[in-house]
């Protein structure tokens, strides 16, 4: 199948940038794929972030991208769309995270309509982002007004999409996929932790900090924790909340010796380092749609403890390959660290991550995309 792609790749560093390039990688083998990448993101006066350039020795890249988006420049869109329509996709494919978007694809998916019989697929990691408005939503349900289908990481996203949209939509419920292939190595978990200058038990919080994520909850935790297991907790990503909030919380708790913070992007060399280090994930969202993290965490065969947040119930079965809990309960939180420390349930946790992997593959997430009705 002749199939155009557009996203972030490389040079651009972050979760949708690595899924666009794995789902390219993908998609490739057994597809024709046209995958039109970007020039420029973000302006920097809109990147909350310290930069939004890849830092890894080993990015994720594909051969043949075509960097042609400049999302501050309107002949970039038109460029793009008559390079699209030079192709005549049976598929195009569309990323939807952020209304930042709108403009840009609903440029894109208008002229591809008018001039094309291509099929126009939004691929949604966002329905509606986590800081959202009345515009934002109209933004959005304008560009959606040219899509023939969806697909989406959770049930609780298709229903984000049918309360905007209603019920007569063609939408696909699919799931994140594996990130392992973003580790270049395997490390042993001794090796790991003596690179890191850690030692016996580790909580692992990975990915950017923000305040949706639910970082203080798991810090509010933690004392609790600690009555019962010696633990150290292991925050490893860029703040993109005021990290002195979060300093002072610690101090207030006074668990300074018990965290390790490492407020960085951690490159695509490094993570599989964090993982191997780590006992157990940690992930106490408040609010999410899907998670890369946690799909990371089963491709490198680590447990994870989430709450019951979108699709993070679809992927983690409760005491099978870790636990769930309440959002923004801090007790439950310690209660289900300490029971998943326990010796037996740990190396039960730890062995059935490895099945999780399997059964969330690139193949079975491509096929979803492509044979969807």
């Amino acid at each position: 199948m002749n199939i155009c792609l557009i996203g972030p790749s490389y040079p651009f560093r972050g979760g949708i940038s690595h899924h666009t390039t794995l789902l390219c990688r993908f998609l490739r083998v057994s597809h024709e794929v046209h995958f039109f990448s970007f020039k420029r993101q973000y302006p920097a006066w809109l990147f909350p972030g310290k930069t939004d350039i890849d830092p890894s020795r080993f990015p994720v890249q594909e051969e043949d991208t075509i960097r042609i988006i400049d999302s501050m420049n309107p002949v970039t869109w038109l460029q793009a769309a008559g390079k699209i329509i030079q192709s005549r996709p049976v598929l195009l494919i569309i990323p939807w995270w952020v209304s930042f978007w709108a403009a840009q694809f609903f440029t894109i998916a208008f002229l591809t309509r008018l001039f094309t019989e291509t099929e126009i697929l939004f691929l949604c990691h966002n329905v509606v982002e986590h800081e959202s408005s009345i515009w934002k939503k109209l933004a959005t349900k304008l560009t959606f007004s040219f899509a023939d289908r969806f697909v989406t990481h959770s049930r609780e996203e298709t229903e984000k999409l049918h309360r905007l949209l209603g019920k007569n939509i063609r939408v696909t419920t699919a799931f994140h996929p594996t990130y392992a292939d973003l580790s270049q190595s395997v490390v042993s978990k001794e090796t790991a932790k003596e690179k890191l200058g850690l030692s016996g038990t580790v909580l692992l919080f990975f990915g950017f900090v923000r305040e949706y994520k639910g970082l203080s909850i798991l810090l509010k935790a933690l004392p609790d924790v600690i009555e019962q297991k010696k633990v150290t907790l292991l925050v490893a990503g860029e703040f993109w909340s005021d990290k002195n909030t979060y300093l002072d919380l610690i101090k207030g708790l006074g668990i300074e010796d018990m965290v390790r913070i490492e407020d960085r992007y951690v490159p695509n060399e490094a993570i599989s380092t964090y993982f191997a280090a780590a006992d157990l994930v940690v992930q106490p969202y408040l609010s999410v749609s899907g998670s890369g993290v946690c799909q990371l965490a089963y491709g490198l065969g680590r447990p994870v403890i989430a709450t019951d947040v979108g699709s993070l119930c679809e992927v983690i079965e409760d005491r099978s390959n870790g636990r769930i809990v309440p959002p923004g309960d801090s007790k439950a939180l310690a209660e289900a660290i300490v029971e998943s420390l326990q010796p037996e349930n740990l190396k039960l946790y730890t062995a059935n991550s490895a099945k999780t992997r399997e059964k969330f593959s690139w193949k079975v997430y491509t096929e979803k995309i492509v044979n969807s009705i």
